[in-house]
Parts: structure tokens; sequence; C-alpha cells
């Protein structure tokens, strides 16, 4: 599962961790992160009959930096249907996202709902239940990053005293927990200056539909569709990043047969920090 594989898929080189054979698992990383933040869930799909994949999301190295510039959540889901056909996923692959990566499954699983049988979405509610809360002023203080990253100083606040920057925002987003492991793989992913330009344009793209390619112009309105495929939702009862709250209605957001959990003693990656309970709630979710 530590051995970092390549493949191609939707004209880039993917970098991939894995584990298991059987029907397609595919796990997405959000922001900042990387591939081995499903280093706990992997295995647990892999024992639970799955082929889990884990993809470097695009722009994250050692995946390509995409020469379109492309980093609208409909690229990402065009990626990740794209590695469902790449891994020769059928009709009982699963989806499983945090933070980007949830944007990613919910527009991913609308756009080619029969590629995915179920999905799980953690940290990122879909966009029309942010709505409501996200102007809030507490939210927008939490959110700062977002809108720092957009501007010139950006890159060199972020890329300053080795990443700095980067071990704050984990440790604002999940209170208590130690990611030391985890940053130290997301700094390797985000450290030549292309790669984190391509992070950051993930947020360019979210707040700049001018910024949006149109060869994903199907996929980027699936990105506001609920979709029909049932979606475990998590969030952390302690997330820093986005407020538990905004999540407090989510199932009203979600397609037919959804469910949402709010965990306790979990931050922003709620996978990371009660990785026993994640486990649990997604394996026995996708045997339904």
């Amino acid at each position: 599962m530590t051995v970092i594989q390549t493949v191609e898929a939707n004209g880039l080189t993917f970098g991939y961790l894995e584990a298991g054979r059987g029907p397609l698992a595919l796990c997405l990383h959000g922001f900042p992160d990387s591939a081995h933040t499903w280093r706990h869930l992997l295995p647990a799909l892999a024992d639970a009959g799955y082929h889990a994949v884990a993809p470097f999301q695009r722009g994250y190295a050692p995946t390509s930096v995409p020469a379109d510039g492309a980093y609208q959540t409909g690229a990402l889901a065009a990626d990740a249907n794209a590695l469902h056909e790449a891994f020769g996923g059928g009709a009982d692959a699963v989806l499983i996202g945090h933070d980007w990566g949830a944007a990613a499954t919910y527009a991913a699983t609308a756009h080619a709902p029969s590629r995915w049988r179920r999905a799980v979405a953690m940290a990122v509610p879909p966009i029309s239940a942010l709505a409501s809360g996200f102007f809030d002023y507490d939210q927008l203080r939490r959110s700062f990053y977002m809108f720092l990253v957009q501007t010139p100083l950006g890159a060199p606040a972020v890329a300053a005293n080795d990443m700095a920057f980067l071990d704050r925002l984990w440790a604002d987003w999940s209170p208590g927990y130690d990611a030391a492991e985890d940053l130290t793989h997301v700094k390797a992913c985000l450290r030549e200056p292309a790669n984190l330009d391509a992070a950051m344009g993930y947020y360019a793209a979210m707040f700049d539909p001018s910024r949006h390619v149109a060869a994903y112009a199907a996929e980027q309105e699936s990105a506001g569709a609920r979709g029909d495929r049932p979606i475990l939702y998590l969030h952390g009862r302690d997330d820093g990043c986005l407020a538990a709250s905004l999540a407090g209605d989510v199932a009203a957001h979600l397609p037919p047969g959804s469910r949402a959990e709010i965990l306790p003693g979990a931050g922003h990656f709620v996978h990371l920090e009660r990785p026993d309970a994640v486990n649990t709630l997604v394996v026995e979710w996708l045997a339904a």
C-alpha cells in the first residue's frame, strides 16, 4: 500500500496507492492533503473485499500538473470517472471523498451514476447546504485561507518557514491531532512551486468561473446537482475548517436514501482522528 504506482487517465499521469482486490473503491483526498490520508481506510476496504485506490489529486505531486490549468470541481469529477475507467471499475464501484474529494464525489456520482453504486463524503457538505451558513462571520474567518491563496501573498505565505502555514491549518482544523506524519507527505506533494500553485488553483476556480475550462462544463453543472446515488456524509463535531453547524441539515441536500453522521471527538480530518469509527461506518454503509 505504501508503494506509489502510476496510471494514465483524463490526459494526466496519476500517482496512487492501492490495497486489495475486488470492486473498485476510489478514495479522493482534499486540501492540504495527500493520498496517504487514506492509510487507515485502504486496508479496511481491502479486508472488506474491495480494490481500494487512493490517487493523488491533479496537481499534487507525483500526479501531473494539468497543462490546461483546469481545477474546477467538474475537472475533479472527470478525473474520478476517468480513473473508474482506467481501473476497470464496474457498476459495483464506490466513491469516497474528503474535503475537495467530497466535492468531486457529489459531481462524479451525479454526472455518471451508472459508474458508482454508493458513495461517502466527508467534511464538506454539498454546495446547496453550504450556501446558508458560509457567509456567517465566524465561518468567513475560518475560511480566510481560501481568499488568501488567491492573492499574490498566497504562495509565499504558504511556502515560508517549511510550509508552517500548513502546520497551523491542520492544528486549527483538527485540534489535538498529531499531524506530523500527514504533513510530511503533504509538504512533499506541494514543495515545488508548480504543485503549490495547482493546489491553490482549486480555490481560484471555485470563486472565478472565468477560470473554468469548457471541456468540463457538463461535469461542472453536475457539481450543483443532487444526484441519485446514496451518500453517507460524515463530519467531525470539532471541525475548525467548516463548522459542524453547516452540516446540520445536510441530509436534506443529499440524494434519497442517504445518511449523515456528526462524529464527536473529531475535527476536519475525521477519518484520521477517529479511524476505527469511520472505517466501521464506511464499510457497513458500502455493504448495504
